[in-house]
């Protein structure tokens, strides 16, 4: 992996520069690339960002109609074959959920979580433009909820990178204070995302508990859901440092004895646990489950450079 930082960041603010870096950066995933989810997830079968095919018409069949596509209702009814025709899907929402609460203002390595869930938002909001979708974004600071509707071409893409400089940068200085539930989170985008939508999660999930699972659930109903789970080494147990340290996740704080192997695994153990409960329920949901670190940048962990 590559330790060192994207162009125009230094790990810890973010500026529109950087994060128009990434406009130049979808290129890599446009047809006949392979799609950044595909990437991500290891597979290597869907072409493009979300797209789908919406009915069209149903015709009389013809030599060379794809045998799948025949509507036996129509078929049976007039006694003569026939079949559906698909048209591509075309500007369908794409609705980002952000986290820059204060479990994500948080970085032990190269960048903060933060900053990379604002690389990856930028990535996909220009990739989803090239596209012709529409994006919109839930950006949740813990204490409130910014909300931007699904808006067409350059317009949508800049708005959202406005507000995520803004946004993180003030969460930068915010003071620690009592975090609102996910579950006001995914009400939000309940509400914000007409149906059909493409709604993608970006977090660390740390608020996240089964308790929020019905309304995760009901956002998948007429929605493609995806997670992506931001992380620092550190939640690994992954640290050069060996002394103690005080250490909060906001409900409570204690002192950890870093130079402890046992420390270490703990650490790591808790976090595998948590990683391999949201990744069942991604599963039983039928939602992708991606994840990304904050060890290194975005372009080395999607495609080795």
């Amino acid at each position: 992996m590559e330790h060192q930082l994207p162009p125009y960041s230094d790990g810890v603010n973010v500026c529109l520069d950087e994060l128009l870096y990434y406009k130049q950066q979808c290129i890599k995933w446009l047809p006949p690339a392979k799609s950044l989810w595909s990437q991500m997830l290891g597979q290597h079968q869907s072409r493009q960002l979300g797209r789908g095919m919406d009915f069209s018409e149903v015709r009389q069949y013809q030599a060379g109609d794809d045998v799948r596509a025949i509507d036996w209702r129509v078929t049976a009814r007039t006694g003569k074959p026939h079949t559906k025709l698909f048209s591509e899907e075309r500007e369908k929402p794409v609705i980002l959920y952000i986290d820059l609460s204060q479990s994500m203002v948080f970085g032990s390595a190269l960048l903060l979580k933060s900053v990379q869930a604002a690389h990856i938002a930028s990535l996909i909001a220009w990739l989803s433009v090239s596209q012709q979708d529409r994006i919109g974004a839930v950006i949740d600071t813990g204490e409130q909820l910014i909300e931007l509707k699904p808006t067409a071409r350059n317009k949508g893409a800049l708005a959202l990178m406005q507000t995520i400089v803004e946004v993180h940068n003030q969460q930068l200085t915010a003071p620690a204070s009592q975090h609102q539930s996910f579950d006001h989170a995914l009400q939000a985008l309940t509400r914000l995302c007409p149906k059909g939508s493409e709604i993608i999660l970006l977090s660390d999930f740390s608020r996240f508990v089964t308790e929020h699972e019905p309304k995760l659930r009901r956002l998948c109903q007429h929605n493609r859901v995806r997670m992506v789970q931001i992380s620092d080494p550190l939640e690994r147990g992954q640290t050069q440092f060996r002394g103690t340290e005080q250490v909060s996740n906001q409900q409570e704080t204690r002192w950890l004895d870093f130079s402890s192997r046992q420390t270490r695994q703990g650490i790591e153990s808790a976090f595998l646990d948590k990683e391999q409960q949201l990744r069942q329920l991604a599963m039983t949901m039928g939602i992708s489950f991606s994840s990304l670190s904050s060890e290194s940048a975005l372009s080395s962990q999607l495609y080795g450079q």
